[in-house]
């Protein structure tokens, strides 16, 4: 299955350092188009089900305390090759690996607060999508 959609998340660190308009214009600048967007605060269960993946992570445990702690930023975003592209445009998980003039080599501070969360490919990005924006045909 291939889509011109992904998910993305500006996670709590992003939004309490005040980067959203920031990552938002590099976002358009970029040429994504925002199809939905909403800020929200995900409860520990909404963590702990959309991490469900890395529950026998030792940084389980983290990770959720993490992304409850304050509110983030939801959006999907349309443009052709939009997964590849915006794995791009976000950088390396760690920011010091992260390319020069990407959105974590600019924003993020760590590892762990990384300042934005990619879908990392087309089924991923439906799931995701879907799980933020449920009862809604984004995809």
């Amino acid at each position: 299955m291939v889509t011109n959609k992904t998910f993305t998340m500006i996670k709590p660190d992003g939004v309490e350092n005040g980067y959203t308009g920031a990552i938002l214009e590099k976002i358009n600048a970029a040429g994504f188009r925002i199809v939905a967007m909403k800020k929200t605060q995900m409860t520990r269960n909404d963590a702990e089900t959309f991490y469900e993946v890395h529950k026998n992570q030792p940084f389980f445990g983290e990770l959720i305390e993490f992304m409850t702690r304050g509110p983030i930023v939801a959006a999907i975003l349309e443009k052709e090759n939009a997964v590849e592209d915006f794995r791009t445009l976000i950088g390396a998980t760690n920011p010091l690996e992260a390319a020069a003039g990407t959105i974590r080599k600019l924003y993020a501070t760590s590892m762990g607060e990384n300042a934005i969360h990619g879908s990392d490919s087309d089924e991923n990005a439906v799931i995701e999508g879907n799980f933020h924006f449920s009862g809604r045909e984004m995809f």
